[in-house]
């Protein structure tokens, strides 16, 4: 099972699933609308396989199976495979009309999953024909090296998406873990207050974003709020604590950040941008 995939987007996260399934010997399609964004998505991928041969984590001859067994494409048509994995933007009207686009294309059998961080499963999977076969599968940035997927089902979800998708992340040496349909799921529902709180703290004048990052990394954490905010994105940080805020009816501990919102209109999105609360040029 799983001999072959699709992933939507090209961007971090598509380009990361991509790359671990065809590391792990899945066929590996990956699609996005962008020429652009396709290509960075491809050389971000060579960049990331080259690097672990440059530190002996993998033979020349395994990067270039592993690439061998990736195709790119600007066509929706050419997505095909058991399954279809969405990486694409957190809006959840993008997400339904993208799955209802591949579910023209491909077989009523074909699980259709979506990597989204905090957006509802139920709320996709009820706009999608035989919305049986649409699970959540989430990965976290970056998807090469966190072991960590949150699968995700609704009442709508069928038991056997379910232990198909477990089986799939085990493939990609991957550890799944369970969650029913919540806002934020499981991980970025009990991070919203690491990153709300401390970005709290910042608009307070307590500390400045240095001092608060050391300080917890000094008591265990691996990566400050700041530095981790600016290596998954601003931007996809702030869409998952808008939609959990949302989601759970507006309270005010949960209120996301006006610093946060100002750093994604001025695109200061963290490294795939160059700067964010560091500056990365």
């Amino acid at each position: 099972m799983f001999q072959k995939i699709s992933v939507c987007g090209g961007g971090t996260m598509g380009a990361g699933i991509a790359q671990v399934a065809a590391q792990n010997g899945i066929e590996t399609t990956l699609f996005d609308v962008d020429p652009l964004n396709l290509k960075k998505g491809e050389s971000t991928i060579e960049k990331n396989l080259q690097s672990l041969v440059d530190r002996n984590k993998m033979e020349k001859d395994r990067m270039s199976q592993t690439m061998n067994l990736l195709s790119f494409t600007t066509n929706i048509k050419d997505c095909s495979g058991e399954i279809v994995i969405e990486a694409i933007v957190e809006k959840l009207e993008a997400k339904i009309e993208l799955f209802n686009r591949i579910a023209e294309i491909v077989p009523a059998e074909t699980i259709l999953a979506s990597n989204t961080s905090s957006l509802s499963i139920y709320a996709i999977a009820s706009k999608i024909p035989h919305p049986a076969r649409v699970v959540g599968m989430h990965f976290f940035n970056p998807a090469p090296f966190m072991k960590l997927v949150e699968i995700v089902s609704t009442n709508l979800t069928g038991p056997m998406v379910i232990d198909a998708v477990a089986l799939l992340a085990r493939k990609m040496n991957k550890v799944p873990v369970f969650c029913k349909d919540a806002p934020g799921f499981i991980v970025n529902h009990v991070a919203r207050p690491f990153y709300i709180q401390s970005l709290r703290l910042l608009e307070e004048g307590v500390a400045d974003i240095e001092v608060i990052d050391r300080l917890l990394e000094n008591v265990g954490f691996r990566m400050g709020p700041f530095r981790l905010m600016d290596l998954i994105g601003n931007d996809i940080n702030y869409a998952v604590s808008c939609s959990v805020y949302e989601s759970m009816n507006r309270p005010a501990r949960l209120k996301p950040s006006l610093i946060q919102e100002k750093k994604v209109r001025e695109n200061q999105l963290g490294k795939k941008t160059g700067k964010g609360y560091y500056d990365y040029s």
